[in-house]
């Protein structure tokens, strides 16, 4: 669904809400208006009028909590699940994708080889990029530290991730939204591979080599796409 870029931006154009909208999607539990209110220190009120407005742009997604807790029920906030695209004129973008795209594909096996090695070089620069504005070291991280990074990063691209650290020292990678999705419905094979070349550019800028395995997919018909990271 295509949403109003004018209705957009006007959501984002005041400064506390689009640091209300970042915080939301940045955090991997849902959020409630009193701890955006704590986090902000205005009234519970003007915190949840500008959930409110967020949530009527679709830019973020409210429940209410069924937890069985006393007194009244909270409205637990997280990311839409809708990409939303914020350029005018709308769909310029998904255009220019689709005809980059089936431009590569019509040379055949080296177009594909060339969508798959652009993903990895994009996801790639992009790390970089968040690494160089963070300032971290990547030799002397933690896990944790390195993590948390991925999942912003990941989160700025659209997505909705979970990242999980397993018993063996392997990582479940969660992506709950595509921002290919468009795309992947026409070219699903590589535009996939694409993706997936492109969050391994990511993984490996900062947990060097890794191997990505891709275990479920949205496309095949799951809730999402399911991924685990193994380091070397």
């Amino acid at each position: 669904m295509d949403y109003d870029a004018h209705k957009l931006t006007s959501a984002l154009a005041d400064p506390t809400r689009f640091s209300i909208y970042q915080f939301v999607a940045y955090s991997k539990d849902p959020i409630t208006v009193q701890e955006v209110a704590d986090h902000f220190s205005i009234h519970p009120n003007v915190a949840r009028l500008h959930l409110t407005k967020l949530e009527d742009v679709h830019l973020l997604t409210a429940v209410t909590d069924k937890s069985g807790k006393g007194g009244r029920p909270s409205r637990l906030y997280s990311l839409s699940d809708q990409v939303v695209s914020l350029q005018f004129p709308p769909r310029d973008y998904q255009l220019l994708a689709d005809i980059a795209i089936e431009s590569l594909l019509s040379l055949g096996e080296a177009g594909k080889a060339a969508l798959i090695n652009m993903g990895h070089r994009i996801g790639t620069e992009m790390a970089k990029r968040a690494v160089a504005q963070s300032g971290i070291l990547l030799k002397t991280a933690t896990m944790d530290e390195k993590l948390s990074l991925i999942h912003r990063l990941v989160v700025a691209q659209g997505l909705k991730p979970d990242i999980e650290v397993l018993s063996d020292g392997k990582l479940r990678f969660r992506v709950n939204n595509c921002t290919f999705s468009d795309s992947a419905k026409k070219y699903t094979s590589s535009v996939c591979h694409m993706h997936n070349a492109l969050l391994m550019g990511i993984f490996e800028t900062y947990l060097g080599k890794i191997e990505l395995r891709e275990d479920e997919s949205m496309l095949g018909g799951c809730r999402s796409c399911n991924y685990t990271v193994i380091q070397y």
